[in-house]
């Protein structure tokens, strides 16, 4: 089958966008694997399969580069933004995304050149019930700046889900963190029965945060949306941030705000790489 693709990107994370609206294109998980290939395939996080929706304007379907399902990508919903409207599919510049988490409202910002280059997207609000996360806990009260234990060593950990779930970790310095080692063994912990992401996070001011991210099912990636809207939530509920702040990621920079009481809206760029066919 040949089949066509566009490779975009927010701040480094990467994927592989497929436009199923008009054909309901579906794939194996070892065809999921072979796309995402940075060797032997076209090379990403993942793929993203555009698809039509009863109850939005379009669906974002998502996979990680693993070939497994995942609810949400906050980089990635970003860049279905830009998809649709760049390649013609809506003019609407406020479209409703249906995601695992639920139908998401964005803000579509156009450049000089009439094509989308900044989004707003409203994730919704947090998901802190560790029934909900999901995350094994003695009770169903949020769980902030507890202990989690890996490899004997104690970290401080707050979870979060932003319809995926997420273990925010603060250090001194993520960079010195061995992050394939450790990342591993917190996605694969016996407390998340679906597995987690795992962000180590440094303080730089009172609104600007450092982030490392480790993707359940892809591992350490550029940048991760939903992992920056967990972080910021954390960040609030540990009393190291206002509501307010700034993120950089080793893939460039998220703007995240957590609305009293309400949703997190996250602002970032969208970039389109390159489009191709390929025989899959």
């Amino acid at each position: 089958m040949e089949l066509k693709f566009t490779k975009m990107e927010g701040i480094g994370n990467d994927y592989v966008y497929i436009d199923a609206t008009k054909n309901d294109i579906r794939l194996s998980s070892e065809q999921i694997q072979q796309l995402s290939d940075r060797n032997f395939g076209i090379g990403g996080d993942g793929v993203i399969f555009i698809r039509s929706s009863e109850k939005a304007d379009f669906h974002m379907d998502m996979y990680n580069s693993d070939g497994s399902s995942s609810e949400m990508c906050g980089n990635g919903i970003r860049c279905v933004g830009k998809f649709v409207y760049d390649h013609g599919l809506t003019n609407n510049l406020n479209p409703k995304i249906e995601t695992g988490k639920g139908v998401l409202t964005l803000d579509l910002q156009k450049n000089k050149s009439n094509k989308i280059e900044i989004v707003t997207v409203d994730m919704g609000e947090p998901i802190l019930k560790p029934s909900l996360i999901p995350l094994k806990w003695k009770d169903d009260e949020p769980v902030i700046n507890q202990i989690i234990h890996v490899d004997g060593v104690d970290y401080n950990f707050t979870s979060v889900s932003m319809g995926n779930p997420h273990c925010v970790i603060f250090v001194e310095d993520p960079d010195k963190i061995p992050l394939y080692e450790i990342g591993l063994k917190i996605e694969h912990h016996e407390l998340f029965p679906k597995r987690v992401n795992a962000e180590f996070v440094s303080l730089k001011a009172k609104d600007h945060l450092y982030q490392r991210t480790w993707e359940r099912g892809t591992g350490e990636t550029l940048a991760c949306g939903t992992g920056a809207c967990a972080v910021a939530v954390s960040a609030v509920l540990t009393g190291r941030t206002g509501r307010k702040v700034q993120i950089d990621l080793r893939g460039g920079t998220l703007h995240i705000e957590w609305a009293q009481g309400g949703s997190v809206f996250m602002t970032g760029p969208a970039k389109e790489v390159y489009t191709g066919l390929i025989e899959i």
